[in-house]
């Protein structure tokens, strides 16, 4: 299992417009998910994280393609960029 990271920039007058896609686009998912924002604004962009936790590794493929329907088109900065992290092993 792995945990997946995904960031993107927004500018901060789509902000309002965007957040009902991207909980809808976590719901559809059908996973624990949250949705996070840097606390500062640069340029007059946002900063966001969605964050997925203990999901599968085709998971990023299948949210991946979920969210090319979501309908961010115009409302996001840039690409989103999607980072996976794993748990590192216990020692004995």
């Amino acid at each position: 299992m792995i945990d997946l990271y995904v960031y993107y920039k927004v500018r901060e007058l789509d902000a309002a417009a965007l957040v009902p896609r991207v909980r809808a686009l976590q719901d559809s998912v059908g996973v624990p998910s949250q949705l996070k924002r840097r606390p500062d604004v640069r340029d007059g962009l946002q900063t966001w994280m969605e964050v997925y936790p203990d999901v599968d590794d085709g998971f990023p493929a299948r949210l991946d393609a979920a969210a090319r329907t979501a309908g961010f088109e115009g409302l996001i900065e840039g690409p989103r960029r999607a980072e996976i992290f794993m748990d590192l092993p216990t020692c004995a």
